[in-house]
This record gives structure tokens, sequence and C-alpha cells, in this order.
């Protein structure tokens, strides 16, 4: 099973989540699962509801399951017996402009403010930001440009003159000893604790939440909230949601359409019919 997943070059995270899946199907069903029944995939289906499984954890292991029936053990007939739950549809939680200021003005060093500033300022997911290079940092152009992103596809997104400034600020105070042996333009803008390695999305995470404690934030945010409001806040300002997906880097429209269900300024502007 791990050849097949590396054979098609499946993300490290998506590999240990589906080995981890295999192995919770293995220890319910307390032998091999090349040996398993179509009546015994159906019953771990209805095991994992009534364990209290959330349906976005049911789907996430039962589609490694799959991937190991039909894929690693080819027993299409086990794979046939495997069905996805419709996950339900919540809003994103958003900031409003004033809640974002504040947080970033509470970041408790320059790198974590400078990274906190991307997110929101470009609408880089975590895992982007922490992976930014030198070379990726084109102020000729104003651009930064995003290499192997979700689904390994590189874009561009806008450089803000802001973010151009505190960058410049935060390579002048960056730790140097990152550096030796790695090419000016390969050197990673936010160096993690293991050499040759950026920041980790888990560090990353922190210095948000304690900038959001900080702040006196008391709603469930998470770091992925910031490019939810860089959308939504570009949505309100009359943006074209063609040009905003392609900034998120979404293939479906219909992804981010979903940003105009929390556009709070858009809708508090619209009429009710009892104002005719």
């Amino acid at each position: 099973m791990i050849e097949d997943m590396a054979a098609r070059k499946l993300n490290p995270h998506t590999q240990r989540s589906h080995i981890q899946s295999c192995k919770r199907f293995a220890t319910w069903l307390k032998r091999s699962p090349d040996t398993a029944t179509p009546d015994e995939v159906r019953l771990f289906q209805l095991y994992l509801i009534e364990s209290g499984a959330s349906i976005c954890n049911r789907n996430r292991i039962m589609t490694g399951v799959r991937f190991l029936l039909r894929v690693t053990l080819r027993r299409h007939d086990l794979a046939a017996e495997v069905w996805h739950l419709k996950e339900p549809q919540k809003l994103p939680p958003v900031l409003s402009p004033e809640e974002v200021k504040r947080i970033l003005s509470m970041a408790a060093s320059l790198k974590a403010r400078v990274m906190l500033t991307i997110s929101y300022g470009c609408g880089l997911r975590a895992g982007e930001v922490v992976r930014l290079r030198a070379c990726d940092i084109d102020s000729a152009q104003m651009i930064i440009r995003v290499v192997h992103s979700k689904g390994r596809k590189d874009r561009h997104v806008m450089l803000p003159p802001e973010v151009l400034d505190l960058l410049r600020q935060w390579w002048k105070a960056r730790p140097r000893w990152y550096d030796i042996g790695v090419e000016p333009e390969q050197r990673w803008l936010f160096p993690g604790r293991n050499r040759h390695q950026p920041l980790t999305t888990r560090q990353f995470g922190r210095l948000f939440k304690e900038a959001v404690k900080a702040a006196g934030l008391r709603k469930t945010l998470s770091l992925h909230s910031l490019r939810h409001s860089f959308a939504t806040h570009l949505l309100e300002r009359g943006k074209d949601i063609r040009v905003i997906a392609a900034l998120l880097g979404h293939d479906k429209p219909e992804t981010t359409a979903r940003y105009t269900r929390v556009a709070i300024g858009m809708i508090s502007k619209i009429e009710s019919p009892l104002a005719a």
C-alpha cells in the first residue's frame, strides 16, 4: 500500500491518514483486511457512525480504506460497499477588518506579524506561507509566486507594498546561521528549528493563537480564518469572484462562491421587501 501511494505521489499527510485509517479498520476487524467480507465493510461504516465519529472524519477514514481495497488489494467488490456521506456545509468563520487589524497589531514578534500579514494580505494557506523562499518574492512585478501549493499547482498572488516593507524589515532581522551552505535565492523566509527546514504550520498556528488571545477575541478561530477573511473582504469591495478564485487557487467556482454567504457587508446592504 505504501508503494501504491508513493507511485501516485500522494501527499505525505494523505499517506499517513490512509495508513491510520487502515489500521483502525484492521483493529476493528481483528484480522487482516484482505480477509474482510462485504458485510463487514458495511458494518464497519455503521460502527464509525455509532461510535460518534463526525461525518468528515468518517469519510476520511473510509477514503483510506477504499484505497486499500480498490488499489492495493484489487478487491473491487469490497470497494463498491464503501459510500460517502454528504458533509454539512458550514459557514467559514470570518473576521471583521477591525478584528484583523487587532490581531496583526498584537503579534508577539516581527516574524509573527510578517507571517500573519502575508496570510491575510495575500490569502495564502499556512503551508504556503511557511514554505516561501527568497526567490518567490518578485518586488519588480510586485507579486509572490506560490510554488507547489494544494494540488501541486503554482500560482501568483499580489505583493502589497505593506507586505514588501515588512519582508524587508524581517530579512534584515532574520537569523543567519540557517543560511550556511544555502544559495541566497533558495533560503527560507521563515526557517524552522531544524536546519534546512522551514517553520512548521503547527508553530505558525501557535503564533496566530497567541495574537488572537492578546487581541481579546473570543471567537472560535483558526489560522485559515485569515484566508477566509481575505476572500470575503475582497468580495465585499466588489472584486470579481473569478479573480478571487484565481488568487485563492480554486478550481471550482462554487468553492469560492460560498464566501457570498458570509460577506456581511454585502448582505447588510440588501434592502428587504419591507422597505418597499
